[in-house]
């Protein structure tokens, strides 16, 4: 993947067409899905989509103004520090609380990149283009944040800070939650082979003990250099790696600590009870900031829990 600092002006002017066609995609999509229930939401995400379409003709005549008919192929997968998408336009049943939410990360991630691109461009009508853009991607940001205002039904929005909310999101519990789920799951495979090859609390508490911290050094790396957070306004990556990696490392001590127990099945026992409590509360978080319903959370997490444990109970015992 290239840093956005290393892209060449027409890598960046490559890079804002394919964005802009890739949103357009993405808001018809919106469109399509919900008109039948929210007739006057599709039309906006229409009329954005328009317009998205309108930002990359502008940028397509700049582009062969400036570097010829020949456009690099290059796209948001092969830059670092763009948010990776989640791809809720392909579920058959969307929820209007995810489609504000995601419309309104889309053009947060617009007018971030626009800025930035008009920030390193040197050419006048180069930076001016991309300027009115960040500008324009901005009033669609306000739109998707009013998005929940226009459809909810059953009673007004409390008013509540958009911006931070998502900057919270973003910094923490995103990496966190990656970090927790990763530290639960993970280490269950080597904590309870241990437990079960050796039956010997201590032996078990070492091997946690050393894949939990283990974990969270990699996660924690991984997460600070994915992202420098210059185009997405994530913030500076190591707050961004320390809460991965912290999460991490506890994620796994919770079911690591029972087995400072001495009596071995008294141990399991309890790293048992933690390891449930551990995948509950991994649910209820994606459900209260990721937008994932609970009962699918419920399924997807427990039932990757109980694979990996089973898989080290298993290992452990033959």
């Amino acid at each position: 993947m290239k840093r956005f600092a290393d892209l060449t002006e027409a890598e960046i002017l490559a890079l804002a067409i394919s964005n802009e066609e890739e949103d357009a995609r993405i808001y018809l999509q919106f469109a399509g899905r919900l008109r039948a229930d929210y007739p006057a939401t599709a039309a906006m995400f229409e009329r954005m989509a328009e317009e998205e379409h309108g930002h990359r003709h502008s940028l397509h005549e700049l582009y062969k103004a400036k570097f010829g008919g020949e456009l690099p192929y290059i796209t948001r997968q092969d830059v670092k520090g763009f948010l990776k998408r989640n791809p809720i336009w392909l579920l058959e049943t969307l929820r209007i609380d995810s489609v504000r939410q995601q419309a309104e990360m889309m053009e947060y991630e617009a007018q971030q990149f626009y800025i930035k691109a008009a920030a390193r461009a040197r050419d006048a009508d180069t930076r001016q283009l991309l300027a009115d853009l960040a500008e324009a991607e901005s009033q669609h940001e306000r739109l998707a944040q009013d998005l929940g205002g226009q459809i909810e039904t059953s009673g007004a929005r409390e008013s509540e800070d958009e911006a931070a909310h998502r900057i919270f999101v973003l910094q923490i519990v995103q990496p966190g939650l990656a970090g927790l789920i990763d530290g639960s799951i993970s280490t269950l495979a080597p904590i309870f082979a241990a437990a079960f090859a050796t039956q010997d609390s201590w032996a078990a508490f070492l091997v946690g003990l050393a894949a939990s911290i283990g974990a969270g050094i990699s996660m924690g790396l991984t997460e600070a250099l994915s992202d420098d957070g210059a185009i997405t306004g994530r913030g500076s990556p190591w707050p961004r790696g320390i809460a991965c990696g912290v999460m991490t490392t506890l994620g796994g001590l919770g079911h690591t600590l029972p087995y400072l127990i001495p009596d071995f099945w008294t141990a399991t026992a309890v790293a048992g009870v933690v390891v449930a409590f551990e995948l509950a509360a991994i649910a209820w978080v994606r459900t209260r900031y990721m937008e994932t319903p609970f009962t699918s959370a419920i399924v997807q997490v427990v039932l990757g829990g109980i694979l990996v444990l089973i898989t080290g109970i298993l290992i452990g015992s033959s």
